[in-house]
């Protein structure tokens, strides 16, 4: 089935289910950022950022605290958050190469929510290789790849424009644009995606004295070591200390490397933090602007990143890996109509496939069959009936070779136990209580005394995958040599 067949099947049989009477359906803002882990922002205890706008929206609406990405890559998680499903069934497993475009016949949520009666469009940062042209989108203004720090190129529904300016605040420029030239006779849907806190971290200037003054400290296992790991987590290439990144900012390769190590952490982390001070800057005038037309009471808001972040954890900077602070990720909520303020959701786990089932459940469209087990919706959870909710849910990677040499794998999660099955020759196994070592320092798979639990796990696994339909056939190849690595930098 095509997407144009596909469109037409759903609409014929899911929209007369929507009242003509339901005139108050929410708008929907969605903001997204890009590397942003869960805890880089204040209201989730960070003790050097002050993000007075990410915190207002947890202060108005809900925080879930158990947020995760089911692939912590950026093009893959995107493709995610669009369509509600797994990487493996839209087709953005990488990104790059063939692996980076939707397969033919994908639907995302805003093509429903435009076949709905909404005003769909999405400004910042794209990072998919199929265009936006095709996917419901009424207006989009993108940026072209990676996009770029100051004075930005956008691509305005398919014209190249340079733009003057640091890029938050252009996106931000652009989203109040769209909110103003909306139809206003319609319920919008606008997909807000921020470049921040991405690589190579280059605030605007007005932040770029901030924590000047400050030394960042180090997490517990910045220098702890990889020797127990398997050896495809030796081999990956994602050590601060190999960073090249401030070479003219400060930290030169001529350093011994535990300096460097130290020094590139402070760089790093800095203006990590100053490029989120610009979002949430930003963040700020869209919420302002929807106070003062008085949209806000019916604006759906959900806010997030596309995937958590290693901040010097194991040594570590990037994301990729099953690790904790790799698929963890902000996640608020705001809705005034339906949302009680103040919640903080401990109970939970709450994934970026939901983020596509929830915004149709609320905006009244029927959630597509081929949706099924690949996400939950929300609402339940708000309106306090989710009497059963998800006790695990499935991990996958697949850009290997390629940056960072972080390898293939397929994992399993619950609230307290981990599983990663590191796929390709050589395979290897590991396992973490959470509750007892958040930190992930030891590897219970081989434990006899975690015998059961391990066995346990892998059958749940193994249920995820059928039920998701994987594909198994990397299992157990041979994993090519990566050379792609930042020492030849």
């Amino acid at each position: 089935m095509n997407r144009r067949t596909a469109l037409k099947t759903l609409a014929a049989s899911a929209f007369p289910h929507i009242s003509r009477a339901q005139t108050r359906r929410p708008n929907i803002l969605f903001v997204m950022t890009d590397d942003q882990r869960w805890d880089a922002m204040s209201c989730a205890g960070n003790a050097i950022l002050r993000t007075s706008n990410m915190d207002r929206l947890a202060e108005e609406g809900c925080r879930f605290t158990d947020a995760f990405v089911t692939n912590a890559l950026c093009s893959p998680s995107r493709g995610t958050i669009l369509t509600g499903i797994y990487t493996h069934s839209h087709g953005v497993t990488t990104n790059g190469g063939q692996s980076h475009y939707f397969r033919p016949g994908v639907v995302t949520f805003p093509m429903l929510l435009q076949k709905a009666g909404y005003y769909t469009a999405m400004v910042g940062k794209w990072h998919i290789a199929t265009p936006p042209a095709g996917l419901g989108f009424d207006h989009w203004c993108m940026l072209p790849g990676q996009g770029v720090y100051e004075n930005p190129i956008m691509i305005a529904n398919g014209a190249r424009v340079r733009f003057r300016g640091h890029v938050e605040d252009v996106i931000g420029d652009q989203a109040l644009e769209v909110l103003r030239s909306r139809p206003k006779e319609k319920p919008f849907c606008l997909m807000y995606h921020f470049k921040a806190p991405h690589r190579a971290w280059e605030p605007a200037e007005r932040f770029r004295k901030v924590y000047e003054d400050i030394t960042i400290r180090e997490p517990a296992t910045f220098n702890a070591d990889l020797n127990d790991r398997p050896e495809c987590i030796r081999n990956t290439d994602m050590q601060i200390a190999d960073m090249p990144d401030f070479r003219e900012r400060g930290v030169p390769a001529s350093l011994p490397r535990e300096e460097r190590k130290r020094l590139n952490y402070q760089v790093f982390m800095k203006n990590y933090y100053r490029t989120l001070l610009g979002v949430d800057e930003n963040l700020g005038r869209v919420l302002e602007f929807l106070d003062k037309q008085r949209l806000a009471e019916n604006t759906l808001v959900i806010y997030t990143g596309d995937n958590g972040f290693f901040q010097g954890e194991y040594g570590m900077f990037d994301k990729r890996l099953m690790w904790e602070p790799s698929i963890r990720v902000p996640m608020l909520v705001r809705y005034p109509a339906a949302i009680k303020p103040r919640t903080v959701d401990r109970e939970h786990m709450v994934i970026n496939n939901d983020v596509a089932h929830t915004v149709l459940d609320y905006a009244g469209v029927p959630i597509p069959k081929h949706m099924e087990n690949h996400g939950l919706s929300w609402k339940p959870v708000f309106e306090a009936k989710a009497e059963k909710w998800r006790e695990s849910w499935m991990y996958e990677y697949f850009e290997y070779p390629g940056a960072h040499c972080a390898p293939k794998m397929r994992g399993v999660r619950t609230r307290r136990w981990k599983l990663i099955h590191y796929l390709q020759q050589p395979q290897a196994w590991e396992m973490f209580d959470l509750e007892k070592d958040p930190e992930e320092r030891r590897n219970l798979y081989g434990d006899p005394a975690h015998r059961a639990r391990a066995d346990e796990m892998r059958r749940e696994l193994e249920r995820w995958r059928t039920v998701l339909n994987d594909d198994r056939s990397e299992d157990g190849t041979p994993a090519p040599a990566c050379a792609n690595r930042m020492a030849k930098a």
